[in-house]
């Protein structure tokens, strides 16, 4: 089994996580790695389920803190192992998983270890599946199992953020929208109906839609309305009856879950609509002692989060949440997806200046 130095500084932390694959659904060699490595922590009580680490200090302080982040990330594309570049003068770690959102689990790992005393009581998560439908995230199992575990006076997501404070999360949901039409010989077209023809008007419709902007709390969201993809057909030779153009909806923190998937039914109004997927939003929180206090020690100036995060399943808990980690949220996924070695320097040094303050 692959072993994790803690003592490493957060740069060399970063790459040895990051070059132990773990895609969704293949997370237990670094699940395994993690646990080993805390484990043998005195000052941490440690819990682990399923492929979820949870590690916790226990020195009775007067609040909590939740910092947490995910170990899966999304498939490999020949960009491991990690390697250093240098861009414009700036060194960065190159590599899947370095901005999403390994380089956020090492500064986790690292203060976890160095951390004995500090000035709250926090609880450590690493958790698995977060990069697929929201029923396997790693969390949502913790939530059934140990709701305890989540008990907390603020959290933070080391979500990628440029090293700045994002504020909440837009809320995501994922609908199948149908076509039907009638089966024939491709060589006999006007016997059948073309269901993919069908779904011209449903893309046109996207094509021309302008998303909104949202102000909550101070901050404005993008929303977002698109199609992710299209299926139909069965045959070369045989027109279809089918299409399914898959749509994602990302939508701004005021509205509810029912209100989101209202204006998803209206803007297809006409259309065979299923929702598959949906994740409510999380207010930005920024209104919490703890947050105030946190925002000013790091010296960052909120911003809103515009993907969704598991900001939103600690707000729906009422612990106010917010991302703070280092890389560009733009490059997560991304195959050139690279960190800035400064930015996982500036947020390990924000979070242990936060955390070690009297």
């Amino acid at each position: 089994m692959p072993e994790l130095d803690l003592s490493l500084p957060s740069v060399d932390l970063t790459r040895a996580v990051c070059d132990i694959p773990s895609v969704s659904d293949d997370e237990t060699t670094l699940a395994d790695a993690i646990f080993a490595a805390v484990s043998a922590l005195p000052h941490l009580d440690v819990v682990r389920d399923g492929d979820t680490i949870v590690a916790r200090t226990q020195l009775g302080r007067a609040q909590r803190v939740v910092i947490a982040g995910h170990i899966d990330t999304v498939p490999i594309n020949d960009n491991l192992p990690t390697r250093p570049v240098v861009e414009d003068g700036a060194q960065y770690l190159w590599g899947r998983g370095t901005v999403d959102m390994k380089a956020g689990v090492a500064v986790q790992l690292k203060l976890a270890a160095e951390l004995v005393a500090p000035r709250v009581d926090i609880t450590w998560m690493w958790y698995d599946h977060e990069e697929v439908a929201a029923e396997l995230n790693g969390l949502t199992r913790l939530a059934a199992n140990r709701p305890d575990l989540f008990a907390g006076d603020f959290a933070i997501l080391g979500e990628p953020s440029n090293g700045q404070v994002e504020g909440g999360c837009n809320g995501n949901l994922r609908a199948i929208v149908r076509t039907r039409g009638v089966r024939a010989h491709s060589a006999r077209a006007w016997i059948g109906d073309n269901a993919i023809h069908r779904a011209a008007p449903i893309l046109a419709r996207l094509a021309d839609h302008t998303p909104e902007e949202v102000e909550v709390e101070g901050l404005v969201y993008r929303e977002g309305l698109n199609a992710v993809r299209v299926s139909g057909g069965v045959a070369g030779n045989v027109i279809p009856d089918l299409c399914e153009v898959e749509v994602n909806y990302r939508f701004a923190p005021s509205r509810s879950i029912d209100e989101a998937v209202a204006v998803v039914e209206r803007f297809f109004d006409g259309y065979e609509v299923e929702v598959v997927d949906l994740a409510g939003g999380a207010r930005p929180g920024l209104d919490a002692p703890l947050a105030r206090e946190f925002v000013a020690a790091v010296g960052a100036e909120p911003r809103p989060k515009y993907g969704w995060t598991d900001v939103a399943r600690f707000s729906a808990l009422g612990v106010p949440a917010v991302n703070y980690g280092p890389g560009d949220p733009s490059l997560a996924h991304h195959d050139e997806e690279r960190v800035p070695v400064a930015q996982i320097d500036a947020v390990e040094r924000g979070l242990r200046a936060w955390l070690s303050a009297p």
